[in-house]
């Protein structure tokens, strides 16, 4: 089952994505992305947290080392949404989504999909300069969240993740 779960409120959409302090430090100051954020390349955002915990490995891979919460739009991400097109589609679209098994606390698979959606020319340029609300580091976050994994704290790990609900667009279906 595809199912888009996130943190969203009337206006705007958390979604995640982890880079390197190079990266991340500038934009958390100045809540955008700048350089050496590269405009040119596909950036790919998560709206799963624990997803995010799975590829980043808990803020812990090199060039990885910080997870950043970016609110965007609703608008912007309904956008991003209803302009994909399925990563195993060949050409150049501009928006690329993956449907990849949901994540659980040992990183295990669940029995749901969770999206990824990937941007690239137009996209990642509205990303930046018009759908970004705020920035937030939320690497502690993660390594609170992985030291109560660690010690055998699955509540108090559940605890401290974000609430993420179904998230329901009329693009949905398109994805």
């Amino acid at each position: 089952m595809r199912e888009i779960r996130a943190d969203y409120d009337d206006q705007s959409i958390v979604v995640y994505q982890a880079y390197s302090p190079v990266i991340a430090d500038p934009a958390v100051a100045v809540q955008r992305f700048v350089p050496p954020f590269k405009m040119e390349r596909m950036t790919w955002i998560k709206p799963s947290f624990l997803w995010m915990m799975y590829r980043c490995g808990y803020a812990r891979k090199e060039g990885q080392e910080r997870v950043l919460a970016v609110r965007i739009t609703r608008e912007g991400f309904d956008w991003a949404v209803a302009n994909a097109v399925e990563s195993t589609i060949g050409g150049k679209p501009q928006v690329r989504v993956q449907w990849d098994p949901e994540r659980g606390l040992h990183h295990e698979a669940l029995p749901h999909r969770s999206i990824q959606i990937g941007l690239t020319r137009e996209a990642v340029e509205r990303y930046v300069h018009e759908w970004t609300v705020s920035i937030t580091d939320v690497t502690p976050l993660a390594r609170q969240v992985h030291e109560k994994v660690l010690a055998h704290d699955l509540d108090g790990a559940r605890a401290l993740l974000p609430v993420e609900r179904p998230y329901a667009t009329t693009t949905t279906q398109n994805a």
